[in-house]
């Protein structure tokens, strides 16, 4: 079942199905960020809509539905004469919702507005009936305070009669329940709304925790409008990517007095691997470089020991450490931002976070992370992108040197050596990247996943060696890649984690096994197609011939999948068989980020301005 997204830049969002269902239970009408861009809570789950006419009722949930999609989601009902547009956006920067009721009728009704309320954690369900929530009625809205929170929720109408009720009522989500999580939750119906019908108008209900209720909803809906006008205009990019930069700012938030990026909706916070492989995608090709900026300088005051944060914690933003490859993203995007503004006063302004870095991976840092006897970066299980833990247990352990680790420390030591010349600092970095090649190569006589292990798990990992601006391997093996690469992990949604022809595959999420057990071992990630794409036109030195073939086989076949009314939203994972059921998150940065750079960058060859002054030429 399709579902809908729209957010606010702070981490708070609503979304629901195509036909208004509420299916799981991060599913919402307003769904408010309180520390942003994490500790998001539900307050209204939802509102269901009859219409009485006639000494009839009719139920709209129980009619047929049309789906539209045009800057924001809107669900469109036409019967006996009566045709009613329901548009849901946000307001930026606010936790607010505002419903946009359009109706064009030659008849008489009553709508029936019923708002479906609670005051819970997303990761929550509200088992226990226990909740008390205290409403007072001023002024064409309602003033609803839960006993569990310190937030009041706001329900504006106009023209409305204005009945408070209180019935507790069940919801049963069933993606919940397939993905084996809580799935039956207790939610409070608070009022009935009613508004009497009897020719063709427009209106308006706000839904929001803010204190200032004093807005003008069509004034709201016009600047948000012209923001995402805006921001297409900025892009400079044809109207063939406009859903994919619209989607992208779903997962620029604010945090603090800067910016970061939230992983995925709906339950991923910002996540410091993944917001650094999506920060060219959503904000480079789209040209917000100061929102690039302020990412990469929030980081940066994270950084410990050489550390960039894997990730903070939704209930209390607290930062964890355990990822081996969020530093050597780092250094690379900002190498990436560079390419794209040539601002070295940037450069200098954060170059002894860089440096700090590869000291603490030379010299050694926490989990184990460390440069060893042979150059390489040595470090404990569960530390890179596959990452599933299952109590003490590791699916896909990948420790001491995977193979990535080794791309993205190189690559890392180039761009230092390169970055070094361009500030007048001493080149350390050289030296010490050419013994790290000379000993990956030495070592590398098969395509490991793991090098020290010799870990022949076919995997996406080896692209890595190819994808990055500075290889170490030659160009005959980079070529060997990809072409095994193509031949038995690609498909039209991304890359498998695992070949179809290994013992350990799942091709399917779900099973008679834990799903995490199947995360990366068979599931298809989208982003993939993004390292995938770059490393198959490098080999083939972007010939216009193979750019075309890379969009009709790998950006067109995505992209055909979501169908006309597509917002811009690609999933987190699909099942590795076919027919490759969606999986996961239903929108995911690094996959709506990679498609839409690989895409830009590589298939179009829209080049950074600045690449050719940052680019060090280099021989394997």
């Amino acid at each position: 079942m399709r579902e809908w997204l729209v957010t606010n830049g702070l981490g708070g969002y609503a979304s629901l199905t195509y036909n208004n269902k509420n299916i799981r239970k991060y599913h919402g009408l307003l769904i408010a960020s309180l520390n942003p861009p994490t500790e998001r809570w539900v307050f209204v789950s939802n509102i269901f809509d009859k219409i009485e006419i006639d000494d009839k009722t009719i139920d709209l949930s129980e009619h047929q539905t049309d789906f539209n999609y045009d800057m924001f989601p809107s669900l469109q009902y036409d019967f006996d004469g009566i045709k009613i547009r329901k548009t849901v956006f946000m307001q930026y920067l606010k936790n607010t919702t505002i419903l946009k009721y359009m109706i064009e009728t030659d008849k008489e009704f009553t709508f029936l507005h019923s708002p479906i309320i609670n005051s819970r954690h997303i990761y929550d369900l509200t088992n226990q009936r226990n909740i008390s929530f205290n409403q007072e009625i001023s002024n064409n809205t309602a003033f609803i305070k839960p006993e569990n929170n310190d937030k009041v929720l706001k329900i504006t109408f106009n023209d409305c009669s204005y009945e408070p009720v209180f019935y507790w009522e069940e919801m049963f989500y069933q993606k919940d329940r397939q993905r084996n999580e809580g799935w039956v939750d207790n939610n409070v119906q608070i009022a009935k709304i009613k508004k009497k019908i009897s020719s063709n108008q427009d209106y308006y209900m706000v839904l929001t925790i803010e204190d200032n209720i004093k807005i003008n909803p069509a004034n709201v809906c016009n600047n948000e409008f012209k923001r995402k006008k805006d921001l297409l205009y900025q892009s400079n990019l044809n109207e063939k990517f406009e859903q994919l930069v619209l989607s992208s700012d779903n997962f620029i938030v604010k945090k603090r007095n800067s910016k970061s990026i939230i992983a995925g909706y709906h339950w991923f916070g910002d996540w410091g691997r993944d917001a650094l492989i999506s920060l060219p995608g959503l904000t480079l090709v789209t040209r917000r470089f100061n929102d690039a900026k302020q990412i990469l300088q929030i980081f940066s005051k994270f950084c410990v020991k050489g550390l960039i944060p894997n990730f903070f914690v939704d209930k209390d933003s607290e930062p964890v450490y355990n990822t081996v490859d969020a530093s050597l993203w780092y250094i690379d995007r900002v190498y990436q931002y560079l390419k794209y503004t040539n601002n070295l006063d940037f450069l200098k302004e954060i170059w002894d976070i860089l440096e700090s870095i590869i000291y603490n991976y030379k010299n050694g840092t926490s989990f184990g992370i460390h440069m060893d006897s042979d150059f390489l970066i040595s470090h404990n299980p569960g530390l890179t992108w596959m990452d599933v833990k299952i109590d003490d247990y590791y699916p896909t352990p990948r420790n001491n040197k995977a193979v990535e680790i080794q791309a993205l420390w190189y690559n890392a030591l180039m761009i230092m050596s390169n970055l070094s010349e361009k500030i007048d600092k001493e080149d350390i970095y050289r030296d010490l990247s050419l013994k790290v090649k000379n000993s990956f190569n030495k070592q590398y006589d098969n395509l490991y996943d793991v090098i020290d292990s010799k870990d022949l798990s076919l995997r996406p990992n080896v692209v890595f060696l190819v994808s990055q601006d500075y290889s170490m391997i030659k160009d005959k093996l980079q070529e060997n890649i990809i072409d095994i690469i193509r031949d038995k992990l690609c498909t039209v949604v991304g890359l498998r984690t695992l070949s179809p022809e290994d013992s350990r595959y799942k091709g399917s999420y779900f099973g008679d096994y834990n799903k995490d057990i199947a995360y990366h071992n068979g599931t298809i990630w989208p982003w993939l197609l993004g390292p995938f794409i770059t490393a198959f036109l490098k080999t083939k030195n972007h010939d216009e011939k193979w750019r075309k073939f890379a969009y009709r086989n790998y950006i067109k076949p995505l992209i055909d999948l979501y169908g006309p009314t597509w917002d811009g939203s690609i999933h987190e994972i699909f099942d590795g068989n076919p027919i490759h059921s969606p999986r996961g998150c239903i929108s995911q940065a690094w996959s709506v980020a990679e498609i839409l750079r690989c895409w830009v960058e590589d298939i179009e060859y829209i080049r950074p301005e600045f690449e050719k002054g940052f680019l060090l030429k280099i021989s394997i």
